[in-house]
Order: structure tokens, then sequence, then C-alpha cells
């Protein structure tokens, strides 16, 4: 059987690679800048809305392994879900890396961002992987701003 942490790094180096979610999304509703002074990673992530659901999400722009992948992952764990299951999601994948949440059924909502969870050993990948996780979380903090909220 393969190591866990093998099917993870593949996981992640896959979606590093060829990211299917990679790409400028035709009218978006939010749009959303993300920036990482400390490697230069720089995001900018997009978002449909249908109602309270995501209905599609992309991001263009460049960066380390560890960051686009986490952005393409967490398109694809976010998609879907309405806007309160997706600011809970995005709350526990923060609280995973920080360590501040080691449950692993509290875990199991991050589906495959799960495979994350070892950045919180390395310091100086922490912020590769929250990237898009801030970044979307801005988008829909200015969203509810803007709404009224």
């Amino acid at each position: 059987m393969e190591d866990l942490t093998e099917v993870y790094n593949e996981l992640i180096m896959e979606h590093s690679m060829n990211s299917y979610n990679k790409k400028e999304l035709k009218n978006a509703d939010y749009s959303e800048m993300g920036h990482n002074p400390n490697c230069g990673d720089e995001i900018k992530l997009q978002m449909k809305l249908d109602g309270n659901v995501i209905k599609d999400m992309a991001f263009v722009g460049h960066g380390c392994a560890i960051s686009q992948a986490s952005t393409s992952i967490m398109i694809d764990t976010l998609k879907g879900k309405t806007l309160d299951e997706a600011k809970e999601i995005i709350k526990t994948f923060i609280g995973m890396i920080k360590r501040e949440i080691t449950d692993e059924k509290e875990l199991e909502k991050l589906e495959d961002a799960i495979a994350f969870k070892n950045v919180s050993n390395m310091p100086a990948r922490v912020k590769c992987a929250l990237l898009a996780w801030h970044t979307i979380e801005k988008m829909l903090e200015k969203k509810d701003e803007n709404n009224g909220k």
C-alpha cells in the first residue's frame, strides 16, 4: 500500500503541473488578487455564483508548486458548495495549517485539501499553501460588506 504522504505529494504535483482550474473565468461575479510578497507568488481568483452556491471558480497567476496546487485543490473543494459551507471549509483549512484544528473528523470536510496537512511542519511553505484560502476569504468578506451583511 502506498504511503499516504506519497499519495498527497502526487496529488499536489499533479495539480501544480496541469491544473484544469487555471484559466480565465468568463463573466466572473467576483475577482480578487492574492499576493505573497515573501516569494512572489501571485494569483487572481475568480468566482461565479448561482444564488448562494459557488457555481464555478478559476485562477490565473504564477507561483510555487504548493501555492498553485493549493489554489487548484481549493477550487475543486469549494465548487458546488454554498457560501456558508465554503466559509466553514476555509476556516477549517486555515485552522489545520495553523495547527489549531487537528480533529480528523473535522478535517474530513476538506476532502483533497487535507493533502496540505503536513505543510504546517514547514513554516516557510505555510504562506504558499494559505495564499488562495486567504484570497477567497478576502473576496467573500468584500462580497458580504457590499451586500450589507
